[in-house]
């Protein structure tokens, strides 16, 4: 784990994606930074960049869900390929993406 510590954590109960990403919202201001997020079978860790973190239990990289998890902190990773399984003990994406102003305009 990191040298930070557990600003907060919220257990995931399906069906109650919304009460996630409510709990993303509220907490993100008590971090810096969001740096990157590490997805494991039954958790996802969203850390900054001091090291902190926090934390949604009882998702992981396997769950359907986990796909708004991780689009609500701006983190990169790959739709198509998120739900395969891995050896390691867990993904490791970079979060806090940001586009280009005028990443969408069309000339």
């Amino acid at each position: 784990m990191s040298a930070g510590r557990v600003v907060a954590s919220h257990r995931f109960q399906p069906g109650r994606l919304n009460e996630a990403l409510e709990f993303l919202k509220r907490i993100r201001s008590e971090l810096r930074m969001v740096r990157l997020t590490r997805v494991h079978t039954d958790r996802v860790e969203i850390l900054d960049v001091n090291g902190d973190w926090f934390e949604v239990e009882g998702v992981g990289y396997a769950d359907a869900e986990v796909v708004e998890i991780l689009t609500a902190v701006n983190a990169a990773f790959k739709r198509e390929s998120i739900h395969r399984p891995t050896n390691e003990p867990y993904k490791e994406f970079k979060a806090g993406r940001r586009y280009a102003w005028a990443a969408d305009r069309v000339m």
